[in-house]
């Protein structure tokens, strides 16, 4: 066996985790109260008002998983009514680096990405 031999059992192996986590901090839902909790620790009702059109239901969906998977700390204060934050997380920063990363390129290359459009859809 060659040193560039892969073994396709074991990278079929990672594929899941990797493609489910992808799944999870790609979605626009989540990519936004990444961006939200970025600034600052956030409620529930801010990130509510920040992310039009997403549902209570799907808001609470959404950070459980990032809180599962480990990029959210959801604080409880001992208030009446309790308060709850919302902060990322070591990782969840690094992430939204890599997203304002992937942010900017799109923004630099958005007009070439147009152009490419309309040349292919010229000649198809």
């Amino acid at each position: 066996m060659s040193p560039s031999h892969i073994d396709v059992a074991v990278l079929a192996g990672q594929a899941c985790p990797v493609s489910e986590v992808l799944d999870h901090v790609s979605g626009k839902w989540s990519i936004g109260i990444i961006a939200a909790a970025a600034q600052r620790p956030v409620r529930f009702a801010e990130l509510e008002r920040a992310l039009t059109g997403i549902s209570r239901r799907m808001l609470t969906l959404k950070l459980r998983q990032l809180e599962r998977d480990g990029l959210l700390t959801r604080t409880v204060y001992p208030t009446v009514p309790p308060r709850v934050e919302y902060t990322l997380t070591e990782m969840a920063v690094e992430l939204h680096e890599t997203l304002q990363t992937l942010k900017g390129w799109a923004v630099r290359h958005r007009d070439s990405v147009v152009a490419a459009r309309a040349a292919y859809d010229g000649t198809c």
